[in-house]
């Protein structure tokens, strides 16, 4: 079984539910007692916050490629950044190690377009909505016509995800609005839903819609266990 490295922390409360998915893949794979070789470096949030909010985003790839390097030392065979928003330093941190580091958005564009999806729905933070390194990758390199809800709709995704979620707070109210936020987008042609936040899959479930939805953090963690149990 390869090591499967993660950088973390970006939210805590998504890298446990990595922790969580990849260890529970395993297990069902290999039965028994089995469990994943996972190294873990878990950075600290509110650093890598403060760099999104003033556009150090060079600043933020350093950052973590000093956290992929750590991991390769550490004997991890491969990297996956367990965020969405932070696949914007992606490059930086892929050029910093010799191990492959696994892109959420080229695993979640597979699944897409596997169900046949033309025209999903991105909820994320307003980084990952508004700047063109997520929307364009889907697009550019898989094919994928992506909507991103309007502008204040777009504003209260990312209040709930900042002030609720990475908090590890979930509300019955805010899964109401991101249902009307889907609503909005499906009547403008929206045909599927991307969790583009780790953390949406503890507000949204594939069950509340009747259209297909994509948890990146589930398939994401996945990929993972794939590429670690592939010969």
């Amino acid at each position: 079984m390869k090591a499967i490295g993660l950088i973390g922390g970006m939210s805590w409360v998504s890298t446990a539910i990595y922790y969580r998915l990849i260890n529970e893949a395993v297990r069902e794979r290999l039965g028994g007692f089995h469990s994943a070789r996972i190294a873990l470096w878990s950075v600290d949030f509110a650093e890598i916050e403060r760099m999104q909010i003033s556009g150090e985003w060079e600043k933020a790839g350093e950052h973590l490629a000093g956290a992929a390097k750590r991991l390769e030392r550490a004997g991890a065979d491969m990297i996956l950044i367990c965020a969405n928003t932070m696949h914007k330093v992606a490059d930086a941190v892929a050029g910093a190690v010799r191990i492959p580091l696994i892109h959420i958005v080229d695993a979640a564009a597979g699944e897409i377009k596997r169900k046949g999806v033309k025209r999903p729905l991105l909820l994320a933070t307003g980084y990952t909505m508004e700047q063109d390194f997520y929307v364009g990758r889907l697009r550019d390199r898989h094919g994928i016509d992506v909507r991103v809800p309007n502008a204040s709709d777009r504003a209260l995704v990312h209040e709930i995800i900042f002030q609720e979620l990475v908090r590890d707070i979930v509300k019955p109210a805010s899964k109401a609005r991101y249902a009307e936020v889907v609503e909005r987008a499906r009547g403008e042609g929206a045909d599927g839903i991307i969790f583009g936040c780790t953390e949406i899959g503890m507000l949204l479930a594939p069950d509340d819609f009747d259209m297909p939805c994509f948890d990146t953090a589930a398939i994401h963690a996945t990929a993972a266990v794939d590429f670690a149990l592939s010969p």
